[in-house]
């Protein structure tokens, strides 16, 4: 029984154990070896995956737009044109400001996100024993050393870096549009605020901590939101692959549910990242 439980949860540590890169005293060193390298460590798996997912979104949209024609449009041509109409739509309804780059960049983050919750549905066994398989006769290597994650929304890693960049957007946005002196002032006199000059000088502390903690909060829930769904659904298809023969028709059900959670987590991201750069973007506290 102990042997089992083991058995059973070095199978789903396995599973959610990325492919690590780092640099040591010897050179270029790989997942276990990089256990102690410290905070330059290289997820190399979910690069390679969200880059070459990337580069799909790239070269799907742009064949659709050299596709393109003005009579009737293919089903190819049509699925990508109702696409960009349904992101056009949600951002001319949510973002109230004027900008060139928000409707391509949540066309990016709705696409992108999407085709990388997408590899979730993928059977979570196939690929990591593929990649084991091929380090093991062409390299050499231990297969169970060989690991590999292929749904790079179930890195915190990936879900920050988005974040992040929604972040420094944000920031640009704010300055941008209200100037460095109109950021500070939103960051210090609000939300509290009063005539007496003395007394807003000794809420600016008090405005200043809540302001951060709102501002740094939203690319914050941004990362853990897309995060934790994904990372939720990927284990719970690790569980059902170990389950055995009864694993196919329940990773059916379960697929079949998880693609609303693949799209909705793809359009909340986008959506949410549309708000804060309106409101960013906004002459009004």
């Amino acid at each position: 029984m102990a042997a089992e439980e083991v058995t059973l949860s070095g199978h789903i540590q396995h599973h959610l154990t990325n492919a690590k890169m780092c640099s040591t005293d010897t050179g270029l060193a790989f997942n276990k070896a990089c256990t102690d390298s410290g905070f330059w460590t290289w997820h190399i798996d979910t690069l390679a995956w969200s880059i070459g997912l990337g580069l799909i979104f790239l070269w799907i949209f742009r064949s659709a737009a050299k596709k393109s024609t003005l009579g009737v449009p293919g089903k190819f041509q049509c699925f990508i044109e109702m696409v960009v109409e349904f992101v056009g739509d949600n951002v001319r309804d949510t973002f109230h400001g004027k900008s060139k780059l928000i409707a391509p960049l949540a066309l990016t983050i709705f696409v992108w996100i999407f085709l990388m919750n997408l590899m979730d549905l993928i059977p979570v066994d196939f690929l990591p024993a593929l990649a084991g398989f091929v380090g093991e006769t062409a390299f050499g290597m231990d297969s169970h050393d060989v690991y590999m994650k292929i749904v790079p929304t179930t890195d915190i890693n990936m879900t920050a870096a988005l974040a992040l960049g929604v972040f420094i957007l944000m920031i640009g946005y704010s300055i941008k549009i209200k100037g460095i002196g109109g950021f500070i002032k939103e960051l210090t006199l609000h939300p509290f605020s009063s005539n007496n000059m003395a007394l807003q000088i000794l809420l600016i502390p008090f405005n200043l901590l809540l302001e951060l903690i709102a501002l740094v909060s939203k690319p914050f829930s941004l990362a853990l939101r897309l995060f934790g769904n994904l990372y939720a659904g990927e284990l719970i298809f690790i569980l059902i692959g170990a389950i055995g023969f009864m694993q196919l028709p329940l990773h059916f059900v379960w697929a079949v549910f998880h693609i609303l959670v693949i799209v909705l987590q793809a359009f909340v991201f986008m959506m949410l990242t549309i708000v804060y750069l309106s409101m960013a973007s906004s002459d009004n506290h």
